[in-house]
């Protein structure tokens, strides 16, 4: 057995082959694996079970553990994706969630930005540029496009 296999053995044990669900082997596995070796044992785990792991997730758990896990999984899939929909989501609606914008665009100004604004593309068709520009305005506006770095 590999070490790819262990890990897609474990969480299997702890969620769908098991009466209730082993939270703490989800959280052990999660939280002691670099991220390729993780990204790898998904893999492992999808072809082992037939299932990806974040709809095993939605079976087996619920509530905010439930958010948590499946929050963990996705940045470690993909961490663009990941901020994206979150972007997404905050700028959807009647009423802009502030904080979630703001951090996001902070926090990734340096690092993931270009790829979050090729993955916003690439996931709703649209330039994150375009929806900040529609849905902010004044002085926060102009800071997050200049966050923002680009109308591509």
């Amino acid at each position: 057995m590999t070490v790819l296999d262990v890990g897609s053995h474990e969480l299997y044990a702890a969620g769908e082959n098991h009466l209730g669900t082993d939270e703490s082997k989800f959280n052990a596995v999660l939280c002691s694996q670099s991220r390729a070796h993780l990204v790898a044992v998904f893999n492992e785990y999808q072809r082992m079970t037939g299932r990806d792991i974040e709809k095993s997730i939605c079976r087996e758990m619920s509530g905010d553990l439930e958010q948590g896990m499946l929050a963990v999984v996705k940045c470690l899939k993909n961490t663009p994706a990941f901020f994206v929909e979150r972007l997404n989501k905050a700028m959807k609606g009647a009423r802009t969630k502030d904080r979630t914008l703001i951090r996001i665009m902070v926090s990734c100004s340096e690092t993931d930005l270009l790829d979050i604004r090729s993955e916003y593309k690439r996931m709703y068709g649209k330039l994150l540029y375009h929806d900040i520009s529609g849905d902010t305005s004044g002085d926060y506006r102009k800071i997050l496009l200049k966050i923002c770095g680009g109308n591509d």
